[in-house]
């Protein structure tokens, strides 16, 4: 790919402060890309987008208002939207028995609701400026099932649909707009190191025919393609990232 292939094209990256939102704000960064990044992370938020040179915003995916502020300041500001990277999600392991109602909903309205909202409100600002890409972060997860995870996997799995219902919508309106999913294996995150031993993390290394977890980075790389004009004939597409995870 051409280092100035995103020169100038205005993208949004959510849950961008660290882990891979901030490995990929930091892509379309070296790539050339004005990036609005966004997080509920603030302090690390402000770190991370004053290191980039970029714009961090304060803001929760599951709140529509911030939304719609969200996307009128890009549209004040820039003008247009051309990428969307709907990246913010999180997950626990818990059987459904032990799941709570309050913690389910909660988990459903970031995963599930932000991007929703992020596509309802982004949409009609990447239509009038000609088009643009969005891809969702879902999950291998989002695709196959795993005991302790039903939330997540539930999650995963509406945003996997949710992609393909949305680009049919895109490309039967012909405004330019491809939508696709990337699917992660497990990835080495600052959360991961942080909350996980060893022997776990040796655990989920050997889930994965490649024997090892993914760099966040290899996550950001995949997300540039989808975005760029390489992947033009691609949407409502699985992009699987999970070291031959879900080959099996």
């Amino acid at each position: 790919m051409a280092r100035d292939s995103f020169a100038g094209k205005i993208c949004l990256v959510t849950g961008a402060a660290r882990g891979i939102g901030g490995a990929i704000a930091r892509a379309f960064t070296e790539e050339g890309a004005q990036v609005v990044m966004t997080d509920v992370l603030g302090p690390e938020l402000d770190d991370h987008a004053n290191s980039l040179g970029q714009i961090g915003v304060h803001h929760d995916v599951a709140d529509e208002q911030g939304w719609r502020d969200l996307i009128k300041m890009i549209e004040d500001r820039f003008g247009r939207l051309d990428i969307l990277v709907n990246n913010a999600g999180y997950g626990w392991l818990k059987n459904i028995t032990e799941i709570a109602l309050e913690d389910w909903r909660r988990l459903m309205a970031v995963n599930v609701d932000g991007v929703f909202l992020g596509m309802k409100h982004a949409i009609p600002l990447m239509a009038r400026g000609g088009g643009g890409a969005i891809v969702n972060m879902s999950s291998m997860y989002g695709t196959v099932g795993n005991a302790g995870t039903a939330a997540y996997c539930a999650s995963k799995g509406a945003v996997t649909m949710m992609t393909k219902a949305v680009a049919l919508e895109c490309a039967e309106a012909g405004n330019g707009i491809r939508v696709n999913s990337i699917h992660p294996g497990y990835v080495r995150t600052p959360s991961v190191a942080e909350t996980l031993t060893t022997e776990q993390i040796d655990v989920l290394r050997a889930l994965h025919p490649m024997d090892r977890l993914a760099d966040p980075m290899e996550i950001a790389r995949s997300t540039l393609f989808l975005a760029s004009s390489d992947a033009s004939f691609m949407t409502g597409a699985e992009l699987h990232v999970d070291g031959g995870f879900t080959a099996r």
